[in-house]
């Protein structure tokens, strides 16, 4: 069977986004980038893969803004490029370590410190779900709060995936933040769902990639669409391979480790690897450290190797 397009389709996360346009350039700049300082013999085959954007931030924006929340795009763009060209000046991937990590402006693992400890309480006294709208409105409103919302969401994130497959492009599904857990409901769908899997259980993603993702979060995993299913009935059985990279004080994704959380899938045969990775994130959003920038993921050493990989074994 001949192979179809290559197609990266990323996902983005929670909370106000930019517009469409705006994110895709940002994202998919830093993705060149990191590949232009680790393997630029890969540029020319980068360049002319699929690129596309599962854009649903207007939702979320709207959302957001009818509780009363403001959003200045325009600075938020500012802020991203700033980021990224900060980010770009790192001419080596080795400097993406530790070492570099600790002299981030603004660096700390307090967050992530409150996640480790205040996570597994929140759920054994029975106030996960108040935790969870405490930290991220919109997140919470799409996993229990606001069904209208949530189908809205996974119709655009989903419709973008069945289309790619719907063609035949071979898939590389880059997800951040809280848009891993809308991607996995979709996957889960196509995987189980009657009103997709027919036509789609069957229709592999290539690679899905998750960065700063909850899906290792108690509180997240029991409000998933497949939460409660008999094993038969769970899990997504829709991906090839499974690449997870987690950033050191990344509170978003506390719980680090997707191949033991997940370990059924492996178990049986539901995908051929998960592989978990611990990495340094060093954007810094307006003025100190946000080891969950999406923009310090996305030119990050570790996606550059799996997307230049990636292009080199499906002779991109």
């Amino acid at each position: 069977m001949q192979q179809g397009r290559l197609t990266l389709l990323v996902v983005h996360g929670r909370d106000f986004k930019p517009s469409s346009d705006d994110y895709s350039a940002i994202a998919f700049e830093a993705m060149r980038s990191g590949l232009n300082r680790d393997y630029p013999d890969s540029l020319a085959a980068f360049d002319v893969i699929g690129k596309e954007l599962a854009y649903y931030g207007d939702l979320t924006n709207d959302f957001l803004r009818g509780l009363g929340l403001h959003y200045d795009a325009a600075l938020d763009v500012g802020d991203r490029h700033n980021a990224l060209v900060a980010l770009q000046h790192i001419t080596a991937r080795k400097r993406f370590g530790i070492r570099d990590y600790d002299r981030v402006t603004g660096k700390t693992a307090l967050k992530e410190f409150a996640a480790d400890i205040v996570g597994p309480l929140a759920r054994g006294f029975g106030f996960g779900n108040w935790l969870l709208r405490k930290v991220s409105r919109d997140f919470a409103a799409y996993l229990e709060g606001a069904p209208e919302y949530a189908l809205a969401v996974r119709e655009r994130v989903g419709g973008r995936i069945r289309a790619c497959l719907e063609r035949g492009d071979c898939v590389m599904l880059v997800t951040h933040g809280t848009g891993a857990a809308v991607a996995y409901d979709v996957l889960w769908q196509m995987s189980h769902d009657p009103a997709f899997a027919p036509e789609f259980r069957n229709r592999k993603i290539d690679q899905w990639v998750t960065m700063g993702a909850p899906l290792g979060n108690a509180n997240v995993q029991c409000r998933l669409l497949d939460a409660g299913k008999p094993h038969v009935e769970r899990y997504p059985s829709n991906v090839i391979s499974w690449q997870n990279l987690s950033a050191e004080d990344d509170y978003t994704c506390h719980d680090k480790s997707m191949a033991n959380d997940y370990s059924y899938m492996l178990k049986h045969h539901l995908v051929s690897q998960i592989n978990d990775f611990r990495v340094f994130n060093l954007a810094v959003r307006y003025g100190t450290s946000n080891p969950h920038s999406s923009v310090g993921y996305f030119i990050h050493p570790r996606l550059a190797k799996i997307v230049a990989e990636w292009l080199e074994d499906r002779g991109g």
